[in-house]
């Protein structure tokens, strides 16, 4: 469970899906979609900073990013 968003790299789109738990880095949320996609709002810079990194380390068809990655 999470939100999935597309990342554009200036030739094609970018698949993403960010997990649950890493949106819940600022406190735990409900399992709705506005309470997720207001996580998603909330934390939206810093899901950008590491949806960049994750997308830097390895080209691949789609990308998952993780409590891990959110630094």
């Amino acid at each position: 469970m999470g939100v999935r968003f597309v990342g554009y790299d200036g030739m094609t789109s970018v698949p993403f899906l960010i997990d649950k738990p890493a949106l819940e880095k600022n406190g735990a949320i409900a399992a709705t979609e506005s309470s997720l996609l207001a996580a998603f709002d909330a934390s939206r810079k810093l899901i950008y900073d590491a949806a960049r990194e994750v997308y830097s380390k390895a080209r691949q068809t789609s990308y998952r990013i993780t409590v891990e990655d959110m630094k």
